[in-house]
């Protein structure tokens, strides 16, 4: 319901659409994925939906059982090798590295997608991820910014989708636990300690006095 909410609000699916989704292999993007499947076999507009994993070349992930579950829910999937961690880490040694490495990701989903006559990417961006987006923007960058629900990209011809924008990460987190979900975890070192985890904690501790505080950053 929270899906379909965010889908009809800001308008984000046509009828003949064909929606890739963006698996990182996380609960947010995996959830998404069940949940635009689920709003496929009702929602009045028909789409075309399939999912497309960049792996970006760390050790240890297996995307096998992500394979399995799109396979079980009939639906097409993709996993493309990249050496995104490589270049990042061992040969460009950023100092900032998710910048990049979120530049090089989008890049290889977009060319991913228009290879398939695919122009509308699904990402799992969620409630608190818009919040966060826009502390960061605020605490670190010295302006007023956040991602918007749709985002046409002029450059590529893809138009980015974020359903779960009015999902919060403690609901999300619940279902995928309660619906046992393949999530794949990320060994990336900069997990938590980036800027983004700070702002996260940050969050966290001021929400303890003002309960409401995520709410109306939102709303703002």
């Amino acid at each position: 319901g929270t899906v379909r909410r965010a889908v009809d609000d800001y308008d984000m699916i046509q009828a003949g659409d064909k929606v890739a989704v963006g698996v990182s292999g996380g609960k947010d993007s995996l959830l998404l994925l069940l949940a635009l499947k689920h709003l496929q076999s009702f929602y009045p507009k028909p789409f075309e939906l399939e999912a497309i994993t960049i792996e970006l070349g760390f050790e240890g992930m297996d995307f096998a059982p992500v394979a399995a579950l799109c396979r079980e829910k009939d639906i097409p999937y993709t996993c493309l090798k990249t050496d995104i961690k490589e270049i990042v880490f061992d040969v460009r040694k950023e100092d900032n590295p998710c910048s990049l490495c979120a530049k090089m990701r989008r890049g290889a989903l977009n060319d991913a997608i228009r290879q398939r006559g695919i122009s509308k990417l699904a990402l799992g961006h969620h409630f608190d991820d818009a919040v966060e987006t826009f502390m960061l923007s605020l605490l670190f960058e010295g302006r007023i910014s956040c991602f918007r629900p749709v985002t046409y990209l002029d450059r590529s011809g893809v138009t980015q989708i974020r359903p779960m924008i009015y999902a919060g990460e403690l609901k999300i987190s619940n279902l995928a636990q309660e619906l046992q979900l393949p999530v794949v975890e990320n060994p990336c070192p900069q997990d938590r300690g980036s800027k983004r985890y700070e702002i996260k904690q940050l969050l966290k501790t001021m929400s303890a006095q003002y309960p409401d505080m995520k709410s109306k950053i939102f709303g703002a």
